[in-house]
């Protein structure tokens, strides 16, 4: 009889921690798989509308793909400046970038015709690359260096500001100092049009200016108001000389290793927020300028005739970089443009 009981209490022993490991192992299956992280660098502040996009972005896939992907957005390049990051996107030591044309021109020089001078004369000729053919031609030309292209955000035209005197023709910019980025297109366009370009980083600048070892630098109106440049500048001129993108790139190995599913509502995520960048950094224009003003700036508006003269003073910078960029993509650029005229 004893030996039955021990048997029975042995063999019950035995059972539940066959049925507790059992539900361990259930448990353990059914552990959900850690969120995938994807890091978002920028080199603008949090007030910045490509930042604000990239919040968005982060919002639509983390609602539709729930605990899936962790996207986790920084801003004034804590991640390191637009070159490190997006090569650092390259390697795959960072999973995403928001960043402007210019550190891409190394990896694939057909970019550099975002920076000919004038090349594009309204919103609507920029969406019309952005979103057309050509926009979809140099996405293309990213993937075999190891970069996806998700979407065109805007940096917008870029304008010319001052401490010197009130800008209407390349003659008034005669041995200005203007802070420019390291960007032999931009170089050679301010050369041309007289100024004494000066390359800098851009968070050395407003001191630059405030202590006048520059005159004055050139970026769209949104940077022009965040970063308060009023304080230390008194005039804007509104040339108009470069529109410029801002683009979301992500790592394209790590694109590709996600499912299909996951893959499209990242896409769609990604046009989405550039839908959202491209109007509020539109309206950001617009209510910006009328603060300016009340800043104490004085803003001059060019005419057609006055913008003509600035256009005309940097045919050379064509001259020069249209071959390299390659002619047949220019025209292709320039018909874009003429046709949403």
């Amino acid at each position: 009889m004893k030996k039955s009981v021990v048997f029975l209490v042995v063999f019950l022993t035995a059972a539940s921690l066959v049925l507790y490991a059992g539900g361990g192992s259930e448990k353990a299956k059914a552990a959900p798989k850690p969120a995938t992280v994807l890091k978002i660098s920028n080199g603008i502040n949090e007030q910045h509308p490509t930042y604000l996009a990239c919040k968005e972005f982060e919002k639509i896939v983390e609602s539709k793909l729930p605990g899936k992907y962790d996207v986790q957005v920084y801003a004034n390049a804590q991640l390191g400046d637009d070159v490190r990051a997006t090569e650092a996107v390259r390697m795959g030591t960072l999973e995403m970038v928001a960043t402007s044309a210019s550190p891409l021109t190394g990896l694939v020089p057909e970019f550099n015709v975002f920076d000919l001078p004038f090349i594009i004369s309204s919103e609507k000729a920029a969406d019309a690359i952005y979103d057309g053919p050509i926009g979809a031609k140099l996405a293309a030309l990213l993937e075999p260096k190891g970069i996806k292209l998700l979407a065109y955000y805007e940096n917008g035209f870029r304008q010319l500001t001052n401490s010197v005197r009130e800008v209407k023709s390349p003659a008034d910019l005669k041995g200005m100092k203007i802070r420019t980025m390291q960007n032999p297109i931009h170089l050679a366009a301010w050369r041309a049009l007289g100024a004494n370009p000066t390359p800098m980083p851009f968070s050395e600048v407003f001191t630059a200016m405030q202590q006048k070892t520059i005159d004055g630098q050139e970026n769209p109106i949104p940077t022009i108001y965040l970063s308060k440049f009023y304080e230390v500048q008194k005039y804007v001129t509104l040339t108009g000389h470069v529109y410029g993108p801002h683009i979301l790139l992500i790592n394209k190995k790590m694109f590709d290793s996600f499912p299909a599913e996951d893959q499209k509502i990242i896409l769609e995520a990604a046009q989405a927020s550039a839908k959202f960048q491209r109007e509020t950094n539109r309206k950001m224009n617009r209510d910006f300028i009328a603060e300016l003003k009340k800043a104490g700036m004085v803003v001059t508006e060019l005419t057609p005739e006055q913008v003509k003269a600035f256009q005309e003073a940097v045919k050379p910078v064509y001259d020069e970089w249209v071959p390299k960029i390659g002619k047949e993509l220019v025209a292709e650029f320039q018909a874009a443009v003429a046709a949403a005229k």
